[in-house]
């Protein structure tokens, strides 16, 4: 918004959502990492716009209503420390004018816009991935920080229990099947049944 940075920070860390790239800013600062070394830079952004409602009249005069009333006290405010003696009749009609005049805006408003917009929508913008960077004078400290924030742990692989079935779609690689006994040879007797050996009756 106020313009180009003036310093190019270099890349310690690639998240997937802001939320997390929110985190290892947090855990910078709190590392004594100056804040104004630091920076997000989303990349793949896009505009996302959620349609919440349609627009008319009545949703006009609402939103109105609801304006009017900051409007009223405003100037019931205003009135009352002009007026520190005004009865409390006169206090409820400057809200009630209050009242009138946000939602007679409101409705002219929409009256004027509904032709090229007669819904209400929120808009966000959203990125593919998003790159936390640090100025070059801060970089070796904020990769330490980073480095015991973020460095994920290997969890050990779970042991596979063989004696229940497996359910459906799941894979179990089977048991190595034993080593294949040696074919008998010429001399080998029938039967399977040891050969005797010299010393045998």
């Amino acid at each position: 918004m106020g313009g180009a940075p003036q310093e190019h920070g270099e890349k310690i860390a690639d998240y997937a959502t802001y939320p997390a790239a929110q985190q290892a800013v947090s855990q910078l600062i709190q590392g004594d990492i100056p804040a104004r070394d630091i920076a997000i830079v989303g990349h793949g952004l896009r505009s996302v716009e959620t349609i919440t409602g349609r627009l008319g009249y009545a949703a006009a005069a609402r939103s109105g209503a609801i304006n009017g009333v900051l409007l009223g006290l405003a100037f019931s405010a205003i009135f009352v420390l002009g007026t520190p003696n005004a009865a409390i009749q006169l206090f409820a009609g400057v809200m009630l004018v209050g009242i009138a005049i946000g939602m007679l805006l409101s409705i002219l408003t929409y009256a004027l816009l509904r032709r090229r917009r007669d819904y209400t929508s929120v808009t966000q913008v959203l990125g593919d991935r998003y790159e936390v960077t640090v100025l070059p004078r801060s970089i070796h400290r904020a990769r330490e920080i980073v480095g015991h924030v973020v460095a994920p742990t290997a969890a050990a692989p779970a042991p596979v229990d063989l004696t229940t079935p497996p359910q459906y779609g799941e894979r179990i690689d089977p048991a190595p099947a034993p080593a294949p006994r040696p074919a008998p040879g010429p001399n080998a007797p029938a039967g399977g049944d040891p050969a005797p050996g010299p010393d045998t009756p």
